[in-house]
């Protein structure tokens, strides 16, 4: 959480945990591992950061410091330093997003504030790119981004029964591809497992790519063993030549960089300086002349092994 918010309601006050309104706990992302940190560091200090939100009409509504309060109420706590970022709720969460950083906020929360900017308050993208100090194609990517979350992923994500990372990086592309029926399954069957990004991603490419057997086994929630066909895969010199592990390594890594890349560049906000698009344009130039090529020798590869 970002406790350098500066607010021009003056020093934080303490207020009864009870009286807070809680309407926006749905815009945060829980995260069950950080709480669990958090409430052993509350234990032993106490509240260090006020919690931040507005007062309106008397009412305290918080914006900032979900976890916060609820690490208090664990621990049978009844008070909290909390901080006026504004008179209203709408100049609150432009506050909220103009002063957190990106570690602070994630993509998604910050999706969900302007999302009740844009729906709740009726901004237009244009005049809500204006409040936060940022471009209009920085707020459409974190609205289309939000947009495109079923209902099944998006309560996942918020209640930290699936990690944003893996969803943002792993299964976006498979949605593409697959549709998002097939990435709600997916995500049915992952939640609350707490498996690690690597395994997600492995299992993913079973799921989207692999045989029909190995996508029951996922639905039907038994991981071990598709888990254990993933990690039995060929390492030594018998499953596999030197060159074919290296050909192997190079299209893990291809397909990395290809979604981090996809990634990156649709928030062309931040992509706008002179030498950047200077040397942008000359390498997308020469990736474009071998993309016939390459998509050629990918989908020779792609029969050839799927002859086996």
């Amino acid at each position: 959480m970002n406790s350098h918010l500066e607010s021009p309601f003056g020093a934080a006050a303490m207020v009864e945990l009870a009286q807070l309104d809680l309407r926006y706990e749905s815009c945060r992302l829980k995260s069950p591992a950080a709480e669990g940190r958090l409430l052993a560091s509350i234990a032993q200090s106490g509240i260090q950061e006020p919690l931040q939100g507005v007062e309106v009409a008397s009412r305290r509504i918080l914006l900032n410091g979900f976890k916060r309060l609820r690490c208090a109420l664990k621990l049978h706590l009844h008070t909290a330093p909390f901080v006026a970022l504004a008179a209203d709720e709408a100049s609150g969460i432009v506050c909220l997003l103009r002063g957190a950083n990106d570690h602070a906020l994630s993509l998604l929360e910050q999706a969900r504030f302007l999302d009740e900017l844009k729906a709740g308050r009726g901004l237009s993208v244009a005049e809500i790119a204006q409040q936060v100090s940022r471009s209009p194609a920085w707020v459409s990517l974190r609205l289309g981004v939000l947009a495109e979350l079923s209902p099944v992923v998006r309560a996942a994500l918020f209640d930290g029964a699936f990690p944003v990372y893996s969803y943002l990086y792993s299964l976006r592309p498979f949605r593409r591809l697959n549709g998002a029926a097939a990435v709600d399954e997916f995500v049915a069957a992952l939640r609350g497992k707490k498996l690690s990004a690597r395994q997600i991603e492995q299992l993913a490419h079973g799921f989207f790519r692999g045989p029909e057997s190995f996508r029951e086994q996922i639905r039907q929630g038994h991981l071990a063993l598709p888990l254990q066909q993933l990690k039995d895969l060929p390492q030594d010199p018998d499953g596999g030549s030197e060159f074919e592990r290296l050909v192997v390594a190079d299209l893990e890594q291809a397909q990395k960089l290809l979604v981090r890349l996809m990634t990156k560049s649709a928030d062309r906000s931040r992509l706008s300086s002179r030498a950047f698009r200077a040397q942008a344009h000359l390498l997308c130039a020469g990736l474009l002349s071998r993309l016939p090529a390459f998509t050629q020798t990918l989908r020779q590869l792609h029969d050839h092994c799927g002859q086996t």
